[in-house]
């Protein structure tokens, strides 16, 4: 089925969903089985939205799952809206770029799953949100989540390796503000978790603090390449770690290289 078919078909899937979602209203229909035709109007919408994603016609793919999320959530079910959000948000993450609205999606999935006590399915969407706040340069936001998923999973048996990951970006995005809240923050992760002060990434942190009082733009570079042929970085914390690399007095200018 070609592009123009997939539409065809969403669009009539949409008017069916349409017609299910007026007949629920009228009073009769409350009282016989209502509620299975609301049920079958969200599935229509959803069905709808997967065909007009495959045509590549996001606003309305959009448009269908934001139907029915309205309804899913006058349902009260909130986990099934909650994954809808995240479909929005990765079409505005992917396909759209729009790195913002994406953000108030993946918020608004993390407030339905806390709701529902969901906590490891809030994280991970709280986690693209700091990720992406601290990309635009909204680091208290970023340090807010990281430091309080951070303290939440410290003290998990099965989580707690992670929480030294999050501390260590939270210490990052306070180190792009101001390096001196940097240290305080390192000082307090460190006394919160004491595991922390083993972790390569805390040794990492204090090796760049290092560096960067004294201005040594060397001295960070081979910090950094150091951590890199053991742990591989990633894209966010390579440009985490550019923007710190480039306070440092004359590197403003320099090739924004960390290798």
């Amino acid at each position: 089925m070609d592009n123009a078919g997939k539409e065809r078909e969403a669009v009539q899937l949409m008017a069916e969903a349409e017609k299910r979602v007026k007949a629920s209203h009228s009073f009769l229909r409350g009282l016989f089985g209502g509620n299975t035709r609301i049920e079958e109007a969200c599935e229509m919408y959803t069905r709808a939205a997967n065909m007009f994603k495959m045509a590549k016609n996001w606003s309305e793919a959009i448009n269908c799952l934001n139907a029915a999320i309205d309804i899913y959530t006058d349902m009260g079910r909130f986990t099934i809206a909650a994954k809808h959000h995240i479909t929005i948000a990765e079409i505005y993450e992917t396909e759209l770029v729009d790195i913002e609205k994406a953000i108030a999606h993946y918020e608004q999935s993390a407030d339905y799953y806390k709701g529902e006590e969901s906590n490891s399915s809030a994280n991970k969407c709280l986690l693209k949100v700091a990720a992406y706040a601290a990309q635009l340069e909204q680091y208290q936001k970023a340090i807010e989540i990281y430091e309080q998923i951070g303290a939440n999973t410290m003290d998990n048996p099965l989580l707690k390796y992670s929480a030294k990951d999050y501390f260590f970006k939270a210490a990052l995005c306070h180190f792009i503000v101001d390096e001196l809240n940097a240290k305080l923050a390192l000082e307090k992760y460190e006394e919160m978790f004491p595991a922390f002060t083993d972790s390569r990434e805390c040794k990492l942190l204090k090796k760049l603090l290092e560096a960067h009082e004294e201005q040594n733009s060397e001295a960070y570079t081979e910090a950094v390449k150091e951590f890199d042929s053991i742990s591989r970085l990633d894209q966010w914390l390579t440009t985490m770690l550019l923007r710190i690399k480039k306070s440092i007095q004359g590197d403003g200018e320099g090739d924004g290289d960390l290798k």
